[in-house]
């Protein structure tokens, strides 16, 4: 019987198992003559320790065992910011702990030094103890001054922009704590799109909490984002000037009324597209900012009448900027502006389909806006020739003055306009359709001596009639032209043009196919200022006469022309400037007639500079041209040569490889 338990291993068995002596045959009960019993070796244990009835691994001492508030104490009470730093990098947790510190909770030297438990001596303690103590940053308690100046000096140098994916809670937590020890974040942008899902307000409360310094904010079409972020940043952020909302749906009155209440400073206000902002905002922050300047409202639908009315009657003495626009506004709202906005410089009105004639016609009869110094209308069908004379009446030192979109306005609107403000200096209209030549040059004849620049664009009423207008004063204040677009524009226009303005430096004649030589080459001799910026884009019949004379008149002061589309300019006009224009800066020759001769040309002349060279779609140049537009990229920042059939791959690889300071576009 021995022999079937005589193993020669016998530290198969486990040691602890349900016999004491596995060999000891006398515990077994009396086996019948036939029977053999085997037990099958067992696998020796590789724990020599006593048997644990627990199977879990014994787990190594760590902090992360901490929870969250005992770390949290650990983390305010790091000496400085760059310690703090290096926490947050370990994990996320730990970065979400430490952006969860308020500026205020940071336990600083003078809060704890008596505090500190007392620390028991050990023997190698006391021996050191004996011996003097070396210099150190930290003596008493108390932070060196470089560090506590580092640590209190935050006065918002930074600027962080977070765009689409990007704009996450870890990364706003991350931006809380990096930038609270180096300057302090001064500016925060949030451009959120579609896909943005990781912003919530918790990433807000991390900023407010760590960058107390903030004075500039905008955020950017976030959907997630509501009043509980914005009401833990306004709280906080006691610094902020200007404030930026755009597209978030989930933003009500409760979070731009908390930064009426909470920011002093705050003097810019825009608020776009944001459907659950109302007149409520708009009253608080006319009665709580004292220092708001500039307010803008966008395509707000909650907005009305006694919003505007109560940010105006309350802060109109104040605001200086105000742009208004796709409102749910009447002429109350135009009244109140007219009345109180005393200090009012600078006023945009766009897409109010509520307000009517009389609601302008009351703005200017108000008298409140004496200081008005630029207005804009944008596509309000109120406005009216009648509404628009009580405007210049009652804005008598405008100077700027924009007119888009306003198709109930004639050529008497403007005229009486110009004539009533009499400080007009830059007036733009755009599809006006009811302005003729006859209000175009009436404008020239009644501004007052005083208009500077005029544009015209898209006005389709203006015709090339054949009539001569009475010159009754000449505009020799006008400097910048710019007429683009307006097909019934033609040479008997420029003509007549000529004669009224002779310091004409910036001319703008794009978009006229009617145009010929016969038309620009009066306006270019009548020039005695000469011209300094030419645009001539589109002008599909003009030659190489008109350049050879801007070339030979105005060459010592022209900086920048633009033939683009001018088919009839050939190598005659480049030799023209090459010889003349020695100031020129800038080219565009797109789709012009010129061929490698004339590249060559510009590229011998030594007193020329340029700096922008456009060659788009000239189909005459080729291969050739390499060594001297090489040549000409000495000074070029940028080159053109897009849609150039003539040019192979293979020259385009060598301009980049050569012209290595030089955007190219090919």
């Amino acid at each position: 019987m021995s022999e079937v338990f005589d193993f020669s291993d016998v530290g198969k068995f486990c040691p602890g198992g349900f016999l004491p002596n596995p060999k000891d045959s006398s515990l077994f009960l009396p086996l019948g003559n036939h029977v053999d019993v085997y037990f099958l070796p067992r696998k020796r244990s590789r724990i020599s320790a006593p048997f644990v009835v627990s199977g879990e691994p014994k787990q190594q001492p760590s902090i992360d065992v901490l929870p969250d508030e005992c770390l949290f104490e650990v983390f305010r009470r790091l000496p400085g910011g760059q310690e703090r730093s290096a926490c947050a990098c370990v994990s996320k947790r730990w970065l979400m702990l430490v952006s969860s510190i308020a500026r205020d909770e940071i336990c600083t030297s003078k809060t704890t030094q008596f505090a500190e438990p007392e620390i028991r001596s050990s023997p190698v303690e006391a021996h050191d103890s004996a011996k003097p103590k070396e210099k150190s940053d930290d003596i008493n308690g108390i932070k060196s001054e470089d560090e506590e100046c580092q640590e209190n000096d935050s006065h918002g140098y930074l600027s962080r922009c977070l765009e689409g994916k990007k704009a996450t809670d870890v990364r706003l937590a991350a931006i809380a704590v990096g930038t609270a020890s180096r300057g302090g974040l001064g500016k925060l942008s949030i451009r959120g799109s579609a896909s943005t899902r990781g912003l919530t307000n918790l990433g807000l409360k991390a900023i407010s909490r760590g960058c107390p310094s903030l004075r500039v904010l905008s955020l950017w079409n976030l959907l997630s984002i509501g009043d509980e972020g914005l009401c833990e940043i306004a709280s906080r952020s006691r610094f902020l000037e200007k404030l930026d909302l755009c597209h978030c749906p989930a933003i009500t009155d409760k979070g731009l009324i908390a930064f009426a209440m909470n920011c002093p400073n705050l003097m810019s206000v825009t608020v776009e597209s944001c459907s659950n902002i109302g007149n409520e905002s708009l009253k608080a922050l006319g009665r709580y900012c004292p220092n708001l300047r500039c307010v803008t409202v966008k395509n707000c639908p909650l907005v009305g009448d006694q919003g505007i009315a109560g940010l105006f009657s309350s802060a109109g003495h104040i605001l200086e900027k105000a742009n208004l626009q796709a409102l749910n506004i009447s002429d109350v709202s135009l009244a109140v502006i007219g009345h109180y906005g005393s200090a009012m410089t600078d006023l945009s009105l766009v897409g109010l389909q509520n307000v009517n004639e009389r609601g302008f016609w009351v703005m200017g009869k108000g008298q409140g806006l004496q200081k008005l110094k630029s207005l804009s209308l944008t596509a309000c069908p109120g406005v009216s020739d009648l509404g628009l004379e009580a405007v210049g009446k009652g804005c008598p030192d405008l100077k700027l003055f924009a007119l888009r979109k306003c198709p109930h306005v004639s050529d008497s609107g403007v005229v009486s306009f110009t004539k009533a403000v009499g400080s007009l200096e830059s007036l733009k209209l755009e599809e006006c359709h009811r302005i003729t030549q006859c209000g175009f040059f009436g404008i020239l004849g009644s501004c007052g001596g005083k208009l500077k620049a005029l544009a015209i664009e898209n006005c389709l009423g203006i015709r090339d009639l054949d009539f001569v207008f009475p010159v009754t004063s000449f505009c020799h204040s006008l400097r910048s032209l710019s007429i683009r677009n307006c097909p019934g524009f033609g040479d008997s226009c420029l003509g007549m043009l000529a004669r009224f303005c002779s310091k004409l430096t910036h001319v703008d004649i794009s978009g006229l196919q009617g145009i010929s030589d016969a038309g620009i080459l009066p306006l270019v001799q009548s020039s005695e200022a000469g011209l300094v910026k030419v645009n001539l884009s589109g002008s599909a019949k003009l030659t190489d006469n008109v350049v050879t004379a801007i070339a030979k008149l105005h060459g010592e002061t022209l900086e920048l022309l633009n033939l683009d589309g001018c088919q009839y300019i050939t190598d005659l006009s480049m030799i023209a400037i090459a010889r003349n224009c020695s100031v020129l800066r800038e080219l565009d020759v797109s789709q012009c007639g010129i061929t490698d001769s004339g590249i060559a040309v510009l590229a011998s002349a030594e007193q020329l500079s340029l700096q922008i060279f456009s060659l788009a779609g000239c189909s005459l140049v080729s291969d050739k041209s390499l060594p001297f537009l090489v040549l000409l990229g000495k000074t070029l920042v940028g080159l053109n040569i897009q849609h150039c059939r003539g040019i192979s791959c293979g020259t385009v690889d060598l301009l980049v490889d050569q012209l290595w300071g030089c955007d190219l576009l090919s």
